[in-house]
């Protein structure tokens, strides 16, 4: 599973050197076995108009699924979050 991370100056980048300090992060304060192989950074996460963020729909997509079937548009507070990890998806059943 890929990491997806907010950086907290919207105007930074992801660059290799933050994705090692992120990486030896993980690995030193939680489990090599977290660490992921992939870091991708997003504008914002994806949440339901309650606030609630839609972890278990966006690993499924990530599994394959059919995000139709896992994710309600309607029901999210910003739609347009959801792209970045939809077209992840999308590369990853092209592969």
């Amino acid at each position: 599973m890929p990491l997806f991370v907010v950086l907290a100056d919207p105007e930074g980048e992801l660059d290799d050197d933050l994705r090692d300090v992120i990486r030896t992060a993980i690995r030193t304060q939680a489990s090599p076995l977290h660490v992921p192989d992939e870091i991708h950074q997003v504008r914002a996460l994806p949440h339901t108009r309650t606030g609630k963020r839609l972890e278990v729909p966006l690993k499924r997509m990530m599994q394959g699924a059919d995000p139709d079937t896992v994710v309600q548009r309607t029901a999210l507070d910003d739609p347009s979050l959801l792209e970045p990890f939809l077209a992840l998806a999308r590369e990853r059943r092209t592969r």
